[in-house]
């Protein structure tokens, strides 16, 4: 590897670094197509990058050899390569075996966890590289593969590479004959490759062109072999510990929410030593995963059925203005958003509340009153959060609506919000209201992956419509004519949301429901009484209260 090859590739476009200065080009990539990136041959360009090898480990001494061997003879520069074996508790203690890297490094666990998650973020902590590359510890690699996976991270900064696999029965090698097979090339005659079982995940890869074309591609990213760079690892937050299995699965979402781009290269060739586990119980490892991505992966729509429950990570974010409103306003407000067809819904209620302190205070005569009956309405309510501002990041929340407090969500009106922006794939869809308003449902990873690549003074919304499109529409498709009656339902139960198991699937637009808005009317208060004066019930409580004080 003596030639030089340009490491923004042909056509980048954006930014040369985050901060302007050096470092990783930025090219604008649209959805996951990245096709702006043309990786250099292999074997004909000189890599720069550090890389650290992370492997968690528990227990297969033999295997994590074999590994090892193959990690000891790959083409990437072994200066610019360090493996970090991190033990999760084997008994007896893993040990360094003499066919290894140069520079490869044996540490327990960190301590007060255990677990492939945990062993992961442990190795992520003490890793010198600027990117990190993770591998099972009973995968035995091909000698191109850390600088097929490696030429990627030179092009673009935001992109997640994805290792190819295989799985055949272990045979009886030694880390000899590993290291020999690989370091000269002869990896097809390592192993009786003809009785291999090959990924399901590779399918999917070459159905949807390399994952150019793929809605969700973080589902293929399933963890043997996948690198990022640490900067990214630590955006998303890491591993999630308490992830017991699928935690490749989850953490590629939540990288998803950052903004990146997942890259599969199948130059970059694997073997997995065993059978996959859902060959051996299928049903057992279904069972297993499923709790663990129906709580932090909103998307697994399929995954989330029983009506009446609340997830960890909700599937939409409305934001709603709270000050200068009357509260019961602002609770019909937060009722419609939590009350609508989608299930799992959170509002965050943004006013001063630091303002309303707890020392004495009028309280009939406040002029904070409808401000601190709001928060009171709703400081113990799992569903509603009240924040002094909207957070920058939704992530990992896929979805934020940001509407007008005046005009409350129809039952169905997320949803099909939602359903529109997928059927587009578009970034983000601006709601537009006759009087001139707008309202707003953003994709979080599509804010993100403009936030990547924004540079001072951009238009955020611009670099959405760059990156996946922003689509316009009437307030009319989402909210049904004023004499439209809600579908009828037994009594007791929810209405049938008609969103897909997964987002991500194609679906058909509903017949969207036309005609003017609900009756702007029905927003405002009663003629002559000043926008925040309570309703009738609520003064005659109000006057109620006046004469026993009186008394």
């Amino acid at each position: 590897m003596t030639a030089s090859t340009n490491a923004t590739g042909d056509g980048g476009e954006g930014p040369a670094s985050p901060n302007g200065a050096g470092g990783p080009a930025r090219p604008v990539i649209r959805h996951n197509d990245y096709s702006p990136l043309i990786p250099p041959p292999l074997g004909a360009w000189t890599p720069s990058l550090p890389v650290s090898v992370v492997i968690p480990a528990y227990g297969g001494q033999h295997r994590l050899d074999l590994t090892l061997a193959a990690l000891a003879a790959q083409t990437y520069p072994s200066h610019l390569m360090e493996v970090v074996v991190v033990d999760d508790g084997s008994e007896p203690p893993l040990r360094l075996p003499g066919i290894r890297p140069e520079r490869t490094r044996l540490v327990p666990g960190a301590p007060g966890g255990w677990g492939i998650a945990h062993a992961i973020n442990t190795g992520a902590r003490l890793a010198e590289g600027e990117i990190v590359q993770r591998l099972d510890s009973d995968m035995v690699i091909c000698r191109e593969h850390i600088e097929a996976l490696m030429r990627w991270h030179h092009l673009a900064d935001y992109v997640v590479t994805i290792g190819a696999k295989v799985f055949v029965e272990e045979q009886a090698r030694t880390p000899e004959q590993v290291h020999a097979a690989v370091r000269d090339g002869d990896f097809d005659g390592l192993f009786d490759l003809s009785t291999a079982v090959p990924s399901s995940t590779e399918a999917t890869i070459r159905r949807l062109d390399g994952l150019r074309t793929s809605k969700n591609p973080y589902h293929v990213c399933t963890g043997p072999t996948v690198s990022f760079r640490r900067a990214l690892f630590a955006r998303a937050g890491g591993f999630d510990a308490r992830v017991l299995r699928g935690e490749d699965t989850e953490f590629a979402y939540r990288l998803a929410m950052t903004g990146a781009v997942f890259v599969p290269d199948m130059e970059a060739r694997a073997v997995h030593l065993g059978l996959p586990a859902q060959r051996v119980d299928t049903d057992t490892i279904v069972r297993v995963v499923a709790p663990y991505l129906a709580q932090r992966v909103p998307l697994r729509r399929d995954l989330r059925k029983e009506p009446g429950r609340r997830w960890l990570v909700p599937y939409v974010e409305v934001v709603l203005q709270a000050e200068g409103h009357a509260e019961p306003r602002v609770r019909a407000a937060v009722a419609a958003a939590l009350g609508g067809s989608l299930p799992d819904v959170r509002v965050t209620l943004v006013a001063p509340w630091d303002r309303l302190t707890e020392g004495r205070h009028r309280v009939l005569d406040d002029p904070d009153l409808e401000l601190r009956l709001v928060q009171e309405q709703f400081r113990h309510d799992e569903g509603v959060l009240l924040a002094p501002a909207p957070a920058r990041d939704a992530a990992p929340v896929p979805f934020r609506y940001t509407g007008p407090v005046e005009v409350p969500l129809h039952r169905r009106s997320l949803e099909v919000m939602i359903r529109m922006i997928n059927d587009k794939r578009a970034g983000l869809l601006v709601v537009e209201f006759p009087d001139g308003r707008t309202a707003r449902l953003e994709r979080t990873d599509a804010v993100n992956r403009a936030r990547l690549l924004a540079g001072p003074g951009d238009d955020l919304d611009a670099v959405i419509e760059r990156t996946h499109g922003v689509h316009r529409a009437p307030a009319a498709k989402f909210w049904p004519p004023a004499s439209a009656d809600r579908p009828r339902t037994q009594p007791g139960k929810a209405a049938p949301s008609s969103v897909p198991a997964d987002s991500s699937a194609p679906a058909s637009s509903p017949s969207s429901p036309s005609g003017p808005l609900p009756s702007q009317a029905a927003e405002k208060p009663p003629s002559g009484a000043p926008p925040s004066s309570p309703p009738p019930a609520a003064r005659k409580l109000v006057n109620r209260i006046r004469s026993l004080r009186g008394r």
